[in-house]
């Protein structure tokens, strides 16, 4: 990590003692110091941007379960994946880990045999530890869970497998079921909002707000309202789940996590390393511990889950990862976290001959974000531009709008064709549409992370004179197919 966040590190552990042991007005210490381990519930949406979040900004999305989590919690404004793409994502929450340490960097890549994750080290700590819903990862082998094969509903005939649904009848019946004398730590993993979108329930195409850095056509509006519709739907999970957890006496000793993998399936945010595309919701509530309808600055990355939960439970956090917890800013003590924080995309491993192949690295400061594009000879494409679906029909009224419309040829240039350097003062310009990279106003701030960023490239292992592509370097493969044990 860079030397800031080293320092930041050091400070935090030789203050995390006094932070734990002490309190505030209205903030209790956390459970474990009074030898009860807390309850810990990590719900993770699928495909969901941050900004389709009504509590963080949204003018159309519905999400009262999420946005009643953040009045009763805390909100990270700044919470980034460490992968725009499931695999690499998932298995960053799971071993604390950026892709290029785990080893499963490119989508439907599988972590190197042998590392510790998740369940592992919380069962270490006498908990039981169920997965339900989507895991999205690699052999079970590594990731010695409790799971709970009826909470995915399978696909009916002729339907795909992306159909797969989160069954949360099944996380009821397991929490009213439960020996309550153990601490239980419970994964739960909708398919939501992922695609194939619904059709809309209750969406007026024309009065949403389109994003910036997309292209407002009818076809997009229209694809809007199918993703809301099943954000709505990835919500409701959530409330669900809450419910369950009420019911059955737990919530006022539950750490309850919300966050998302990555951002939603549309041009610049998925398979990007843009914000749309890393940028998270994170919410918690842990009654008594964590401050109620506050949000922090504090910028984290999804890599320091694992340290979090384990420090929340009373244990010590792992040593050797990637990750840091962020327990101080959790419990309202602080508002400081990483100085940077780093995302990487490699592709998708098994799609073809126009797969996804898009080797990228960026890291993203409180006001910069710096990407280095490092095949920029390869045509961008991915599963948007190169796939079918009415999910995707969109784009095709993209590329038609090009052939007369100005700036709508250069959106679709841009997609199609990165430049080697971005770098966005994402104060001023949130959205990311000006890159500064060649602006010598900016020389020394661009020279300066990307310095960062190469070093942090070495420590990780990576060469940044040859940086992988999805089929180099991968330690392991797994085929998408429910049922397998091998990428539900």
């Amino acid at each position: 990590m860079a030397g800031s966040t080293r320092l930041l590190k050091r400070l935090r552990l030789s203050a995390a003692p006094l932070l734990i042991a002490g309190s505030v007005v209205g903030i209790a210490a956390p459970a474990q110091a009074q030898n009860q381990r807390p309850d810990i519930v990590l719900f993770i949406a699928d495909d969901l941007s941050r900004e389709d979040v009504g509590i963080y900004g949204s003018p159309d999305a519905r999400t009262p379960n999420i946005d009643q989590l953040a009045r009763e919690g805390t909100r990270f404004s700044n919470a980034f994946a460490a992968s725009p793409t499931c695999s690499p994502s998932r298995s960053s929450i799971l071993t604390g880990d950026y892709p290029a340490r785990h080893g499963a960097h490119a989508n439907h890549s599988a972590v190197r045999d042998g590392i510790m994750t998740m369940p592992a080290y919380l069962q270490k700590l006498g908990y039981r530890v169920v997965i339900a819903g989507k895991t999205d990862f690699g052999e079970r082998a590594n990731f010695p869970f409790e799971y709970l094969p009826a909470s995915v509903i399978r696909p009916p005939a002729g339907k795909g497998v992306l159909w797969s649904q989160l069954d949360t009848g099944a996380v009821d019946k397991l929490l009213a079921t439960r020996d309550k004398r153990k601490p239980i730590a419970l994964i739960v993993a909708t398919f939501a909002p992922h695609v194939p979108w619904p059709d809309n329930q209750g969406f007026d195409a024309g009065r949403l707000t389109v994003p910036p850095y997309m292209l407002d056509t009818p076809e997009t509006r229209q694809a809007r309202t199918m993703y809301l519709t099943k954000v709505a739907q990835a919500d409701s999970e959530l409330g669900a789940v809450r419910a369950s957890i009420a019911k059955y006496g737990s919530a006022k000793n539950t750490l309850l996590l919300f966050t998302a993998d990555q951002g939603a399936q549309f041009p610049f945010a998925k398979w990007n390393l843009y914000d749309a595309g890393i940028a998270t919701p994170l919410v918690a509530v842990w009654p008594g511990h964590v401050p109620a309808n506050r949000a922090t600055p504090a910028m984290v990355s999804l890599v320091d889950l694992l340290p979090t939960m384990q420090d929340a439970a009373g244990g010590t956090p792992a040593k050797g990862i990637d990750g840091e917890s962020f327990l101080p800013a959790l419990l309202g003590k602080t508002d400081q976290g990483h100085a940077e924080i780093y995302a990487a995309h490699s592709g998708v491993l098994d799609t073809g001959p126009k797969a996804n192949i898009a080797p990228m690295r960026a890291i993203r400061t409180s006001q910069y974000k710096l990407i280095v594009n490092f095949r920029t000879d390869i045509r961008y494409e991915n599963a948007i531009s190169t796939g079918g679906g009415r999910e995707k029909s969109f784009w095709q009224s993209w590329v038609q709008l090009a052939q007369t419309d100005p700036r709508a040829k250069a959106v679709v240039e841009h997609f199609h064709h990165r430049v080697p350097v971005e770098l966005y003062d994402i104060r001023k310009d949130p959205y990311e549409l000006h890159n500064l990279a060649e602006d010598p106003a900016y020389k020394a701030t661009l020279a300066g992370l990307r310095g960062k960023l190469e070093k942090w490239m070495v420590a990780q292992g990576e060469d940044p004179a040859h940086v992988p592509l999805p089929s180099e370097a991968t330690p392991g493969h797994y085929p998408y197919a429910q049922g397998t044990g091998k990428g539900e």
